[in-house]
């Protein structure tokens, strides 16, 4: 299997579709995007052409490939108002694996150190993530990958019915 990334510039109505598939995935909705009830796990968020292109404005995305089959996504900004600690110059990164089948095998490693790379090309020297308290997963990929904690924010997200803080790291390049 060979994976890739591509950097993206231009959103297609099949993006549209593979994205509105992740973003609605009830697999997916509790670790993507906060939700401060259970019916905000079930509400749909629907990508058009014209959000994902919005998108594009504030955000740098690349693409995940396992061979030639699109499985997830990763992004960062700079200087998001979200940031935790207000150091100028810092990438706020995320990262998608919206097919199951790309998942558990490294992938997400992988696509992260390449976006410290680029990250760091860009000049960028810090980088500054959110990943809930109740995704262990992702929590222990980060600090494989040396993120810190640097503070939680209590009752962030619900899940599970209750709430669970935000737990925010970071990563000096």
């Amino acid at each position: 299997m060979s994976t890739h990334f591509v950097k993206l510039t231009q959103p297609t109505l099949k993006l549209v579709d593979i994205f509105n598939r992740w973003e609605n995935d009830p697999d997916l909705i509790p670790l993507t995007r906060r939700n401060s009830n259970q019916s905000e796990l079930g509400s749909r968020q629907i990508v058009t052409l014209k959000n994902l292109t919005q998108r594009l404005k504030h955000r740098y995305l690349y693409l995940i490939y396992d061979d030639n089959h699109l499985i997830g996504e990763m992004n960062y900004m700079i200087d998001p108002k979200h940031l935790y600690k207000k150091e100028p110059e810092t990438a706020w990164i995320g990262i998608t694996i919206g097919d199951s089948k790309g998942r558990g095998r490294g992938i997400g490693y992988e696509g992260l150190q390449y976006l410290e790379a680029k990250i760091k090309e860009s000049g960028l020297k810090r980088i500054e993530l959110g990943v809930f308290e109740f995704n262990i997963a992702g929590q222990k990929l980060y600090q494989k990958l040396d993120y810190k904690e640097i503070g939680r924010i209590k009752d962030f997200t619900y899940y599970q019915n209750k709430m669970w803080s935000d737990i925010r790291m970071e990563k000096y390049l």
